[in-house]
């Protein structure tokens, strides 16, 4: 007799979905029978990792066999000392995305509600309903941004964990630190609030000190080494905050959660920030240029501050699968109620006109 194992399963199983990450070259390159492809779908930092974390990697790939340190204590040191803040404040995960997911389990569960808007990371949503809680997604005042003071009313008794993205993924929005002050100002002090700034090497010019600036007892400040530090693949990320709050998390948080090539990579990408911040200045010289281009067929979708940029057209799932037969990878927004907009990721300089040189095309086409 065969088992139903849904039904076997914890009740918030039933709503759960996987994450679907952006394709991988090698899934189009079979799907497509190509022998290349530009995977511009995932946010990464097209330009690699630091030399000195590369260096950092191979030396200790010599020692996989040992466990790592479970404590992750240099890099919490390093990361401390760049924060100006205590050790026990630091909460290092396997990328922010298990950091945010740790967090919500910590502090929500059934009964409870986490508040997100509609079309911020997806992953609030996932977490908040893996652990039984609530998800309240609120709508967006102009279908890209926050709606801070929807968010604000949407807090009620039962809301334990408030999720904001700063820039925001998808939308590449950003909100001034004025605005989010006002925000933490509107929310009771018990409240966990996530500020998620896994592209704030992309906009720290605008936002600054954000741990420092912004005030609010239950504030965490999520960051990632896998955007513009290049690390995605190594999978680390971390947060800051309360070291009450990060003392609760520990109890959730698996052991050995950081791999040991991660956690050197991280050291020697952190003491390389002059070689991180040129390839962000490459990367907005990039993204400027995209963004004229789309501005100029009238297919940008709104300015984004993060490491990629919104292309808008009514069509965009076709487009989407004529640039995939270019052997060209964007990410469609479909899933978060977004179906005519595309998310592309800004590329090398050749990358960039690889995209740019089969979208025109696709479009004369349609067009006919």
């Amino acid at each position: 007799m065969s088992v139903d194992w849904l039904q076997q399963a914890v009740p918030q199983a039933a709503g759960l979905y996987p994450y679907v990450p952006g394709k991988p070259v090698e899934q189009l390159l079979r799907e497509k029978g190509l022998a290349e492809a530009v995977k511009l779908a995932s946010n990464e930092n097209p330009y690699g990792p630091s030399p000195k974390a590369v260096a950092a990697i191979c030396k200790a790939a010599a020692e996989v066999h040992r466990y790592p340190d479970g404590n992750a204590t240099t890099l919490k040191q390093m990361l401390a000392a760049y924060h100006r803040v205590d050790v026990e404040q630091i909460l290092p995960g396997n990328g922010s995305n298990e950091v945010l997911e740790i967090l919500i389990r910590s502090f929500a569960g059934p009964g409870d509600s986490v508040v997100f808007s509609r079309r911020g990371f997806i992953v609030y949503a996932l977490a908040a309903q893996a652990a039984g809680a609530r998800g309240i997604a609120v709508p967006e005042r102009d279908g890209l941004s926050h709606d801070l003071e929807a968010m604000s009313m949407a807090v009620d008794e039962s809301t334990k964990v408030v999720c904001l993205a700063n820039p925001n993924n998808p939308t590449g929005t950003l909100h001034a630190p004025e605005a989010i002050q006002r925000f933490l100002d509107s929310l009771p002090r018990d409240v966990v609030v996530i500020v998620d700034e896994a592209y704030y090497e992309y906009v720290a010019d605008v936002l600054g000190d954000s741990w420092h600036d912004l005030k609010h007892p239950g504030l965490v400040i999520s960051r990632t080494f896998s955007k513009a530090y290049g690390l995605a693949g190594c999978r680390i990320g971390y947060a800051v905050a309360d070291a009450g709050i990060v003392a609760v998390a520990n109890r959730f948080r698996e052991p050995f959660n950081v791999s040991l090539p991660a956690l050197a990579a991280a050291e020697a990408a952190l003491d390389d920030r002059d070689w991180v911040m040129d390839k962000v200045a490459c990367c907005k010289t990039e993204r400027a240029r995209l963004e004229q281009a789309l501005a100029e067929h009238g297919l940008l979708g709104g300015h984004s501050y993060g490491n990629f940029v919104l292309l808008r057209h009514a069509q965009a799932g076709n487009i989407l699968h004529k640039l995939e037969d270019q052997g060209i990878i964007p990410r469609s927004l479909a899933p978060y109620g977004m179906a005519d907009y595309l998310r592309v990721s800004v590329g090398t300089g050749r990358e960039n006109d690889r995209f740019l040189s089969a979208l025109w095309p696709i479009l004369d086409a349609l067009q006919e």
